[in-house]
C-alpha cells in the first residue's frame, strides 16, 4: 500500500515515539492509515510527477488484526552466572575449552584463582585444553610458560595459533615453501611437521633502501604466507609477502589470527595480530584463511583428535568477536569471563550482539561452588 510505496519512495516520515507505541494498540489501522493519507499528501508537494502517480495508485491497507505488542519476544541480555547456574555448567560439561591471555593469564601473571580452579575441574574428571591464538610461542613454548606459573599442564593440552598454522598445512598436504612473518613459535611448529620456511626472525633486521631501480627479489617457491604477531614487522617483510601472494600462481594466505589487541603485559592492551595481516590485507587485495579463533579449524581438530561430541563442551573466554564466537558458531555452551578483553559495559551494550550463555567476573568464581560439588562427589 501507500507505506510500502513510500517506504520504496525513500519518502516515508519520520514518526514520533508515541505514534510507532500507538500502533501495537489494536483498532489502529483505520488511525494508521489516516496518518498514511495525510503525509502522503504532504509528500506530493515534494515529488516528482512519476511518484505522485505512484502513491495515488497505491492500494488501501489491509484490515487484518495488528499484532500485539504485548505478544512480541523481550529481548534477552547475557545472563550473569549465579550458583546454580556454575554448578550446572560443571556437571554437565565433559570438557573445558579455555582461552589463555585474560582468562588463565594477564601478560606474565597468573590471575588469582585459576590454579584451584583448574584443580576443581580435574578433581571431577574434566578434560581440559588451552586455546590461543598468541602465536608467538610453539606448544613446547607455551608449557613452559604454565609450567613457570605453576600450572599442571600437558603438553597435548595446548592449542596455540602456531601450531593450529602447521597443522592446517599439513592436513592439505602441503609441499612448498613457508614465508613467515611472525616469530619462533611458527618456525618451530613448521620444522616438527617437516615443513620448509624461511623469513620469521631472520628478516627481522633487513631494510629496503628504495634507490634508484630497486628490485626485490623473492622465492618462486613459496607456495604460502604465514601471517602471525611479530614484534619486528618491517617494510621488508611486507614486501615479500606481497610480491609471493601476488606473484606465486596459487600462493594462499594464512593468518593465525585477526586479533585487534592483545596482552603482552598485564599493565595495557596492546596492537594485535590483526593490525600485522591488514597490512598485507592492503597491498595483495586479497583476504586470509584465518587457522586460529574464531575460525573452527582447531575446535575440529580438538573435538576428532580426542573423539568429543559439542555439546560436552564449553568455551571460556573473555573475547566476544573471537573466544565467544568460535564457541557459538562451533555448537558449544559458552561463557565470558570480565578479567580480559571484555568490559561488562561492552557486554550488556545495545550494540553488541554476541551474547554468551553465561558471563562471570573472572574464571575463579566457578568456586563458589567448590563444596557443593565436593558435596556431590562424596555422594
Amino acid at each position: 500500500g501507500a507505506f510500502s510505496v513510500l517506504c520504496q519512495l525513500g519518502l516515508f516520515p519520520t514518526y514520533s515515539g508515541a505514534f510507532i507505541a500507538g500502533l501495537c494498540k489494536e483498532g489502529t489501522n483505520q488511525a494508521f492509515r489516516q496518518s498514511m493519507a495525510l503525509n502522503a499528501h504532504r509528500t506530493f508537494g515534494n515529488c516528482t510527477s512519476r511518484q505522485a502517480s505512484q502513491l495515488r495508485s497505491a492500494r488501501p491497507i489491509s484490515r487484518r488484526p495488528v499484532v500485539s505488542c504485548k505478544a512480541m519476544a523481550p529481548v534477552t541480555q547475557p545472563r550473569k552466572a549465579n550458583d546454580d547456574d556454575k554448578l550446572s555448567l560443571i556437571n554437565k560439561v565433559e570438557c573445558f575449552i579455555f582461552d589463555c591471555d585474560g582468562v588463565i593469564w594477564r601478560g606474565d601473571s597468573v590471575i588469582e584463582g585459576v590454579p584451584e580452579t583448574l584443580e576443581l575441574l580435574r578433581s571431577m574428571g574434566k578434560r581440559l585444553f588451552f586455546v590461543t591464538n598468541n602465536s608467538t610461542k610453539s606448544r613446547a613454548g607455551y608449557l613452559k610458560k604454565f609450567t613457570g606459573l605453576g600450572l599442571k599442564v600437558k603438553a597435548e593440552e595446548i592449542y596455540s595459533s602456531s601450531y593450529a598454522a602447521a597443522a592446517y598445512l599439513e592436513s592439505i598436504n602441503f609441499g612448498k615453501k613457508v614465508y613467515v612473518i611472525g616469530e619462533e613459535g611458527i618456525q618451530q611448529e613448521l620444522d616438527l611437521k617437516g615443513i620448509r620456511h624461511l623469513g620469521g626472525p631472520g628478516d627481522a633486521d633487513k631494510k629496503v633502501n628504495l634507490k634508484a631501480g630497486e628490485f626485490m627479489e623473492h622465492d618462486p617457491e613459496v607456495g604460502a604466507v604465514v601471517v602471525g604477531f611479530d614484534r619486528n614487522i618491517n617494510y621488508y617483510k611486507i614486501q615479500y609477502a606481497t610480491l609471493c601472494i601476488r606473484e606465486n600462481p596459487g600462493c594462499m594466505f594464512i593468518a593465525t589470527n585477526r586479533d585487534a589487541v592483545t596482552h603482552l603485559t598485564d599493565a595495557q592492551e596492546w596492537a594485535g595480530n590483526g593490525s600485522m595481516v591488514g597490512a598485507i590485507v592492503g597491498s595483495t587485495k586479497r583476504e586470509p584463511t584465518v587457522v586460529g579463533k574464531p575460525s573452527g579449524f582447531m575446535l575440529d581438530n580438538i573435538a576428532n583428535t580426542f573423539k568429543l561430541q559439542r555439546e560436552q563442551i564449553c568455551m571460556v573466554g573473555d573475547r566476544l568477536d573471537t573466544d565467544i564466537m568460535f564457541g557459538k558458531s562451533g555448537g558449544l555452551t559458552t561463557a565470558l569471563v570480565l578479567s580480559g578483553v571484555t568490559s561488562e559495559e561492552t557486554l550488556l551494550s545495545p550494540d553488541n550482539k554476541i551474547h554468551p550463555d553465561y558471563y562471570m567476573g573472572q574464571l575463579s568464581d566457578l568456586l563458589s561452588v567448590k563444596d557443593r560439588v565436593a558435596a556431590q562427589v562424596a555422594a
